[in-house]
């Protein structure tokens, strides 16, 4: 899969796109972002170029750890702690974030449904991350209408 050109996309789409990629670029400790709408379709991605390439010969061949991956885990980390919070009365989940040896996943809610999610090293400075999580979900969470949402799909379908 290779990043989706921006051009032709209308100038909202566009400030996206270049939030994602002044997120990925500008903190340090991030790997991948991606944006994933409330039915698990990543609506917007940034891969590295340090990904490995996956060796299983499968279906799923493809860059180890890419936006592709970090989709489906933000997904589903989205709908089990959404799952969870219904199960405890907790209300709406804002923020989840996962801490394991080699890295770390955090997963944010933006107002529309969708979830921002982030694949960062083990050292990474947690607040920091969480800081310009939130600023993206500020900004972008007022924007993203059904119309933009589709448009953003549609340019995802045709990088790959």
């Amino acid at each position: 899969m290779t990043a989706p050109s921006t051009l032709g996309l209308s100038t909202e789409a566009r400030n996206l796109h270049w939030l994602l990629s002044n997120l990925v670029e500008e903190v340090p400790g991030v790997h991948s972002v991606t944006v994933v709408s409330s039915d698990g379709l990543m609506l917007l991605s940034s891969d590295p170029g340090h990904l490995v390439t996956r060796t299983t010969g499968g279906p799923q061949d493809g860059p180890r750890g890419s936006s592709a991956d970090l989709a489906t885990v933000v997904s589903g980390i989205g709908s089990l702690t959404i799952g969870a919070a219904g199960l405890m009365d907790g209300g709406g989940v804002k923020q989840t974030m996962v801490a394991m040896d080699e890295g770390s996943v955090f997963v944010m809610s933006i107002s529309d449904g969708s979830l921002l999610g982030v694949h960062a090293t083990p050292d990474c400075d947690m607040s920091v991350i969480a800081y310009h999580m939130a600023l993206f979900v500020g900004r972008a969470g007022h924007v993203l209408t059904p119309e933009l949402r589709s448009e953003l799909r549609k340019s995802m379908e045709g990088a790959e």
